[in-house]
C-alpha cells in the first residue's frame, strides 16, 4: 500500500492532508496530483467536497508532478497557489494561514523550522571538512505558496533544464523570485519511513493523551487422552490433548487474561464462564479476539504480546512462526509485536512429569488517559 493511502489512526494519510486545506474557508480549490497507478486507491477514499477538483496524473518526479498540477489549474487562473506534500498530513491551519499572509508582500512563502542539530560538511562522506553555522540554516516544509503566474512560468522554464530541483522554493530562487520565510511546525512532519507513522500517531494523539498499561496472564491445563493439542492458535499432533471446557489452548488463555488485565477487565472466566455450554469446545481464538476488540473499542492499541510455554512435550519450536501469525491475525497487529518462547521445567513438577502444560503471558497496550 502506497504511504499516501495507508491508514493513520483510522484515516488515510492523503485524506488527512486534503482535509487540512478544505477546513479553511480561504481555500477555493484543492487539486490532488496522483500516480496513474493509484487511481483505485484514490477512488476508495470517497472524498467529496465542492472545492475538491478531480485528480490529475503526475509525472515521473515530484517536480514533474507539480508542473502537471500547475498546468491543470490553467483554466481557473488562480492568483495564488499552495503546493503541499501529500505525505504531510499534520499541517496546521496556522502554518497554512501564515504562508498565505506572506504572499501579500512576497512572490513566494516557505514554512521553515530552525535546524537544531549541529550540521557537518564532508567532501568524501568519510571525514569532516567543516561545520555549518546552524543559525543561518532552516529545514523547509510545505505548503510552499506562490503567485500562480510566476511559479507556473518558473516551473515551465525549469523543466527544460537537465537538472532536478528538490522543492518549489528552489525553483523560485533560481527564477529570481523573492521567497519569504514563515513559521513552520515541528509537528508538520513528512511521512517517509515506517517509523514516521508511529511518530505521527503520537502527535495526533498528543504526548500526554495516551498511557501505557501492562497486564499478565497465567494458565495451566492437564493432559487427557487425545490426538492433538491446541497451542497459540495452532493444532499440534500429539498423543494426548489438553483438558478444558473450550479447546484448552493454554497459550491463548494466558494471553487473553494478560490483555484483560491491562484493561482492568477481570479475567477470561468472567467474560466466558466455563459453566456456559455455548463455550463448550470453543476455539480460544474467539476469546483473544474479544479481548483485542475491547482494546480497540476504547481507542487503544496493542503494543506487544509475550507468551512463554512450559512443557516437556510436544516440541514447540517448529510451530512458533505459525503461532505468531495466528495470534497477530486474531489481534489485528503485526507479527513483530508477538513473541513466543518455549522452555521445559527440567523434568521438575507436573510439567516435568508430562502431566500438563503451563503458559505465562504479558501484554502491553496503550489507552487514552482517563485521569
Amino acid at each position: 500500500m502506497p504511504k499516501q493511502y495507508r491508514q493513520l489512526l483510522g484515516e488515510a494519510v492523503l485524506s488527512r492532508t486534503i482535509s487540512a486545506f478544505l477546513a479553511l474557508e480561504a481555500i477555493d480549490h484543492v487539486l490532488p496530483v496522483i500516480n496513474p497507478d493509484h487511481a483505485g486507491h484514490y477512488d476508495a477514499l470517497n472524498l467529496s467536497d465542492p472545492r475538491l477538483l478531480p485528480p490529475v496524473t503526475g509525472g515521473a518526479t515530484r517536480q514533474a508532478s507539480v508542473l502537471e498540477g500547475l498546468k491543470a489549474l490553467g483554466p481557473i487562473r488562480p492568483d495564488y497557489v499552495l503546493i503541499q506534500d501529500a505525505a504531510r498530513p499534520l499541517v496546521t491551519p496556522a502554518v497554512i494561514e501564515d504562508v498565505m499572509a506572506a504572499l501579500t508582500a512576497s512572490d513566494g512563502a516557505l514554512p521553515v523550522v530552525p535546524v537544531t542539530d549541529t550540521i557537518k560538511r564532508s567532501l568524501d562522506g568519510s571525514t569532516v571538512a567543516g561545520t555549518e553555522d546552524r543559525n543561518s540554516l532552516f529545514a523547509a516544509q510545505t505548503p510552499q505558496g506562490f503567485r500562480y503566474p510566476q511559479i507556473l512560468s518558473a516551473h515551465m522554464r525549469a523543466s527544460a533544464l537537465p537538472r532536478e530541483f528538490t522543492d518549489d522554493a528552489m525553483i523560485a530562487e533560481w527564477a529570481g523570485l523573492k521567497v519569504a520565510l514563515t513559521q513552520g511546525s515541528t509537528g508538520n512532519i513528512k511521512i517517509t519511513a515506517r517509523e514516521d507513522f508511529a511518530r505521527a500517531e503520537r502527535i495526533l494523539a498528543g504526548d500526554n493523551a495516551m498511557e501505557t498499561r501492562v497486564g499478565t496472564g497465567f494458565d495451566v491445563h492437564p493432559f487427557e487422552p487425545g490426538r492433538s493439542v491446541w497451542l497459540g492458535g495452532v493444532e499440534i499432533p500429539h498423543d494426548r490433548k489438553l483438558k478444558g471446557h473450550s479447546d484448552a489452548d493454554v497459550a491463548l488463555h494466558a494471553l487473553t487474561d494478560a490483555i484483560y488485565g491491562a484493561l482492568g477487565e477481570g479475567d477470561i472466566g468472567q467474560h466466558f464462564p466455563p459453566s456456559d455450554p455455548q463455550w463448550k469446545g470453543a476455539a480460544s481464538r474467539v476469546f483473544l479476539e474479544h479481548a483485542a476488540g475491547l482494546v480497540a473499542s476504547r481507542g487503544g492499541r496493542i503494543v506487544n504480546l509475550d507468551v512463554t510455554i512450559v512443557c516437556e512435550t510436544p516440541r514447540i519450536g517448529g510451530h512458533v512462526p505459525a503461532m505468531r501469525s495466528a495470534i497477530a491475525a486474531a489481534c489485528g497487529i503485526g507479527e513483530p509485536r508477538v513473541a513466543i518462547k518455549a522452555t521445559t521445567s527440567e523434568r521438575l513438577g507436573f510439567t516435568g512429569r508430562e502431566e500438563g502444560i503451563v503458559a505465562m503471558a504479558s501484554a502491553s497496550i496503550e489507552l487514552p488517559r482517563q485521569d
